[in-house]
């Protein structure tokens, strides 16, 4: 078991903190949309799921191949083409705690030394595994805004 210079908890409750945001949405309510372009609940869990799937690919690219540059992805598309909307809602939970698990044991696993290991990030600038790791859980962060901004727009109808 290695050492981490980071405390793990706030990657893993996310997770709980996805769910209880959720609490109590009805179906229709975890679908609706403000307007054609603006994305549903189920849109943002489903592209907090596709987040993870590249946050996944990238730490291991990071981890092994210090240098390397970590790959971009456009949101927009992935959730637009994958009718994330038409998804279950539990399906997409299912799949971003089972990424949650698996990386939390990835980095049970690694020695302190991989948190400074850096890459290239899309943007070009070097990021380490402990930058990437913190912008993960800031990204979930400010989903859980969106998920508010959404919830309010549909207590105002």
């Amino acid at each position: 078991m290695s050492q981490t210079i980071i405390d793990i908890q706030s990657y893993a409750d996310t997770y709980d903190q996805l769910t209880n945001a959720i609490r109590g949405l009805t179906e229709e309510q975890l679908k609706w949309k403000s307007a054609p372009e603006k994305w549903s609940v189920t849109e943002v869990l489903a592209h907090l799921a596709d987040h993870s799937i590249v946050f996944s690919f990238r730490i291991r690219k990071l981890i092994a191949e210090p240098g390397a540059q970590l790959p971009p992805f456009q949101q927009d598309p992935w959730v637009g083409e994958s009718r994330a909307n038409q998804s279950s809602v539990h399906d997409i939970l299912a799949v971003y705690q089972a990424l949650l698990s698996y990386n939390i044991l990835l980095f049970k696993r690694i020695p302190a030394e991989a948190w400074e290991k850096t890459a290239i990030s899309p943007r070009g600038t070097e990021v380490s595994l402990l930058d990437s790791f913190q912008s993960f859980v800031k990204h979930v962060q400010t989903h859980l805004a969106q998920i508010e901004r959404i919830k309010g727009a549909l207590n105002a109808l």
